[in-house]
This record gives C-alpha cells, sequence and structure tokens, in this order.
C-alpha cells in the first residue's frame, strides 16, 4: 500500500490489479509461483474479479480463452515463470490460430537476473513471438498501466488474438502513481474497418447477377458478432449457406438453406455446392487446407471469389480472390444489406435450378449411419444430446472423431455456443472449455464432448470443477482407441494400428467420483437418452458420463488429405466419384 513519503504511489503488483479492474475483468485463470506472488498478495486483498484456481497453467489459458468465445469479452490467465509459462503455451498457441482474444500475464525472474539462467527463468517473449499477436516485457513499473491498456486493446482490435505481458518479479514490488491511460495510439497499430464500398457494390452485384452463388462463412462471422446481419444477407439473396467448423452457429444449423458444415468432415451437398458455384462470398474464413483441400483441384472450376475479411494477410493467401474487401465483418455486411434492401432481388430461374442441384445432393443423405446396431453408435448420442438439450446448450469438445461428430450432428443455431480448437487441434481443451463457458453463463446447460484420450489430458480439472460448483456434463464417446488416428491407420496404413489402442484405461465412473462428481457407464443404445435426461436433470452436480461406443465406427463422409472437394468417400465402401 502506499507509504507516508509517498502517498499516491502503489506497487506495481496493485497496478496490475487496478488495471484488470479498469478493463471490467470479471474472472482471471491462473495458478500461482514465486514470481508472481507480489500479484497474488494483491489479489487477496481486492474484490473487483474472481480468481480461478486451475490445477495446470495450460488449463488456465484454455479457461480463459472459452471464457472469451462465449462472451466477446477479452480473456485473462496469470502464470508464473518458467514452467508456469511453458505450460501456458499450448494455451496461446491454440487461441492464437483461432483468433482468440486473450491477455495472459506471466510472472518472470527479476530484472537484473534475466539472460543468467536463474531457476524458474524462460525467454518468455522469444518463445511466443511465434503464437500471439504481440507480447510485452514490462522493465519498468511506470510502463505496466500503458502496456497492459496495450495489451487489452490490441487483443481485441483488429484480427483478434492473444497478447503476452511478461512482469519481472522485482517490478510487481516496485511503486509508482497509478495512471491508466483513457485512449490508446500505436504508430505501428491502426487496423480497417470499414470495408471499401466500391468493391462492396462489385460484390453485391455479382452475387445478384450469379446462377450459382454460394456464401461461406467462417469464425471471424462469431467473433465478430456478424451473425444476424449474416442471416439477414443470405435471407434476403435466398442463397445457400455453410459454415466452416469454427463458424458453426454463425447461421443456424436448422435453417433449409444451411446446406450442413463443409470440408474435410464436411457434407456432400456443402462440398460440391462450394466445387460448382459460380460467385463465392467468403465472409471472416480464410480457404485452410481443411475446408477447400487441394487448391490445384479447387481452381478446376471456374468462379468468381469474393473475399471478406478483418486480416489483409489472410485475403489470396491460399486461393487467389477477384473482389478483396477487407474490413469488419458486421460492418461490412451491414453496407451489403443497406444494398440489397435498396432494390431487392427477384427470384430466378436459376437460382431455383441451383436450389434443385443442391436438393439432389442433399438426397445422398451423407451423414446416415445404422441405427439398428446393437452398439451405441457415437452419432446417436450426439443427436439425442441435441435433443435433451433442446439446442440450447454450450457444447465444447476435444479434438478427434468425437469433435467431429459434435459438429455435424449437433444443430447449432445460435453463435458462441459450439466451442473446440479448430486451427492448433489440441487434445485436453474440453474440460477447461467447459469450465470457462460455465463461469460465463453459471445458469446455462454446458456439455463436454470428448474422447478417452483427450480428456486424460486435462482430467485434473475435476477438482477444479468440484471446488467452484460447476455442473458440467462430460460426454465421453469412449471406443477404447484413440479413433482419428485409428481411422487414418484403417485407411491409410492397412490397418496397423500402431499406437492407438488405449489400453489400461481408468475406470472413468470411479475417478469421476473419486473427485466427488456423479459417474455413469452408458452401454446400451437404449439406455442413451434416459442417460442424458437424468444427467442435465441434476443442476447443480458434474457427471460424466462414459458412453461405450462402437470402436469400429469411422466419421462419414471424408476427404482424403491432398484430394479435392468432390473426391469424398462417403462411407466405407461409397466414393463421391461413384454416384
Amino acid at each position: 500500500m502506499a507509504d507516508s513519503a509517498h502517498p499516491h504511489q502503489i506497487t506495481g503488483a496493485e497496478i496490475v490489479i487496478r488495471c484488470l479492474d479498469q478493463e471490467n475483468v470479471q474472472y482471471v485463470f491462473g495458478y500461482p509461483g514465486g514470481a508472481v506472488l507480489h500479484i497474488y498478495d494483491a489479489i487477496y486483498k481486492q474484490d473487483h474479479f474472481k480468481h480461478i484456481l486451475v490445477r495446470h497453467e495450460q488449463a488456465a489459458v484454455h479457461a480463459a480463452d472459452a471464457f472469451a468465445r462465449a462472451t466477446g469479452e477479452v480473456g485473462v490467465a496469470l502464470v508464473t515463470s518458467g514452467p508456469g509459462a511453458t505450460n501456458a503455451i499450448t494455451g496461446i498457441a491454440t487461441a492464437y490460430m483461432d483468433s482468440i482474444p486473450l491477455v495472459v500475464i506471466s510472472g518472470q525472474v527479476p530484472v537484473p537476473a534475466i539472460g543468467l539462467d536463474a531457476f524458474q527463468e524462460v525467454d518468455m517473449v522469444g518463445i511466443t513471438r511465434p503464437c500471439v499477436k504481440h507480447n510485452f516485457l514490462v522493465k519498468d513499473v511506470k510502463d505496466i498501466a500503458s502496456t497492459i491498456k496495450k495489451a487489452f486493446h490490441i487483443a481485441k482490435t483488429g484480427r483478434p488474438g492473444p497478447v503476452v505481458v511478461d512482469i519481472p518479479k522485482d517490478i510487481t514490488a516496485h511503486k509508482t502513481e497509478f495512471i491508466y491511460p483513457d485512449t490508446v495510439e500505436m504508430r505501428s497499430y491502426n487496423p480497417v474497418t470499414k470495408g471499401h464500398s466500391g468493391q462492396i457494390k462489385k460484390a453485391i452485384k455479382l452475387l445478384m447477377e450469379a446462377k450459382r452463388p454460394m456464401v461461406y462463412t467462417g469464425g471471424g462471422v462469431v467473433l465478430g458478432d456478424a451473425s444476424e446481419a449474416m442471416v439477414k444477407l443470405v435471407k434476403a439473396l435466398g442463397v445457400p449457406v455453410t459454415n466452416t467448423l469454427m463458424g458453426l452457429g454463425g447461421y443456424p444449423s436448422t435453417d433449409k438453406q444451411f446446406v450442413g458444415m463443409l470440408g474435410m468432415h464436411g457434407t456432400y451437398e456443402a462440398n460440391m455446392a462450394m466445387q460448382e458455384c459460380d460467385v463465392l462470398l467468403a465472409v471472416g474464413a480464410r480457404f485452410d487446407d481443411r475446408v477447400i483441400g487441394n487448391p490445384n483441384h479447387f481452381y478446376s472450376k471456374d468462379r468468381t471469389i469474393i473475399h471478406v475479411d478483418i486480416d489483409p494477410s489472410s485475403i489470396s493467401k491460399r486461393v487467389k480472390v477477384h473482389v478483396p474487401i477487407v474490413g469488419e465483418v458486421k460492418s461490412v455486411l451491414a453496407e451489403m444489406n443497406e444494398l440489397v434492401a435498396a432494390e431487392p432481388p427477384q427470384p430466378s430461374a436459376a437460382l431455383k435450378a441451383w436450389w434443385a442441384q443442391i436438393d439432389a445432393w442433399r438426397g445422398k443423405l451423407c451423414l446416415s449411419y445404422d441405427k439398428s446396431s446393437s452398439l451405441i453408435k457415437p452419432q446417436y448420442v450426439i443427436e439425442k444430446l441435441w435433443e435433451v438439450t433442446k439446442g440450447e446448450a454450450y457444447v465444447t469438445s476435444d479434438v478427434g472423431q468425437h469433435q467431429m461428430w459434435a459438429a455435424q450432428y449437433y444443430k447449432f443455431d445460435k453463435p458462441r455456443r459450439w466451442i473446440n480448437s479448430g486451427g492448433l487441434g489440441t487434445m485436453g481443451v474440453g474440460l477447461p472449455y467447459a469450465m470457462g463457458c460455465q463461469f460465463a453463463d453459471p445458469s446455462a446447460q454446458v456439455a463436454c464432448v470428448t474422447g478417452e484420450g483427450s480428456i486424460q489430458m486435462n482430467i485434473q480439472e475435476l477438482s477444479t470443477c468440484k471446488q467452484y460448483h460447476l455442473p458440467i456434463k462430460i460426454i465421453l464417446l469412449n471406443n477404447r482407441y484413440l479413433g482419428m488416428v485409428r481411422q487414418w491407420q484403417e485407411f491409410f496404413y492397412e490397418n496397423r494400428y500402431s499406437e492407438s489402442y488405449m489400453d489400461s484405461l481408468p475406470d472413468f465412473v470411479k475417478l469421476a467420483e473419486s473427485y466427488g462428481h456423479v459417474g455413469m457407464n452408458i452401454e446400451k443404445p437404449a439406455d442413451v437418452e434416459g442417460a442424458l435426461s437424468d444427467a442435465f436433470a441434476m443442476k447443480d452436480r458434474l457427471v460424466f458420463m462414459n458412453f461405450i461406443t462402437d470402436q469400429k465406427e469411422n466419421v462419414f463422409p471424408m476427404i482424403e488429405a491432398g484430394k479435392g472437394l468432390s473426391e469424398m468417400i462417403l462411407s466405407q465402401n461409397i466414393d463421391a466419384e461413384d454416384l
């Protein structure tokens, strides 16, 4: 606290707390250690925000990440130096790949010890440089407030992303006056917000004249809070729309104009429409390898591409576009809607024929599966999860087959309800993601869809869930394999299942109970719906549901790496080329 000689001065640690208060931070997810003990002592003395004690620093960043995804606010994590900082790297890289706004505050050894291989010293700025939007090393207590202000501004503006603020321990003990800037001005950082009106007009003209128009949206529509504007435009144009894995919920999945998710495990109709369209509007998406497959195959069809994105470096990065529009997607879509409202499109024979073709592709029923099996099919579990939760739950997932089934069979009608690691594909995110969502909306239903491989990577967070009474429902689709690895080994490695079998699994029910939660084993299809209903009826308990599923079930459709959008494997024995 301030002393008599300097009545208005406070410590660097107290300045950190004041900064977080100024940014209206609700939760800080973290784990204490020597380099941040001054900050933790200041946390003890305040009541502006709540600190959530996780059991591993990776989980702290994942939980902050999910809180940001669910709310649109900046997530905040706090870790100590050395291994605390390095444990946070996977969470930071995960957020970076998916453009999630985070501020991660890491402790550092005292300034005089930097570079001397001091106990628990790592070069946090150097290590994180490839996987952050920006990072800072604060070497003067007078710079803490302005640096944290810049960190929040950078994290949430333009293309969002994680920002690391590394603070040496001695700096958190030094004192100065607290002055928090009202605004931020950085000569080197001025992201564009408004799209070029001429390009927007050109884009609308192309869409109006198109015979086979298509709208392809990604995570930018969700993160940019542009879902409402997107729905309005798609409805007015009467065109088909597809979402990426990250974009699910950006357009209602139950709407008839939605043709499903596209890409490696996308629907037949979505992928065929992407390949055969003549004008493509891409919004907040980046044409990544899991979406369009082989670019040369994609180029085999002639189409005009309009690309709207806040990040100019994402435009024409993998696919050359004809009408680039750099700006905030919400602003650009609002301008597009004004143009369409001023001159509404008229129904055309060409568009009617295009929809007839799409309906024919839909008729292939590419997401059908064997519902007569005596074994639990994972797809069935997800369908029943959607029914029991009435499509209202926050659904988090880990990475693998279960992630794809959740994306395919849970119909997301609202943005920010589907929380998963898209770009980095991080196993272990599901449970800490569910924690972040539950803190974001304490009264909400939160379901974590996971596999027996992924759940064990951060299973210690069951302890955090117990401490904070988080009533998360864990849906473990247990096939006793690293399922996606096994699927690829079956298809491309002649059934050589090298290290993909999960031997010596724990008794998940007893494990859940040992943490003070409810555990369930479900082994028959007839028991699936009842178990889910019973679990979600327990409003104040975490329930761990261990569904014993068909070991040999694969995710279809599937596009083999290096193949094109229309070269799908639709089932065990049917390729798209055979249709």
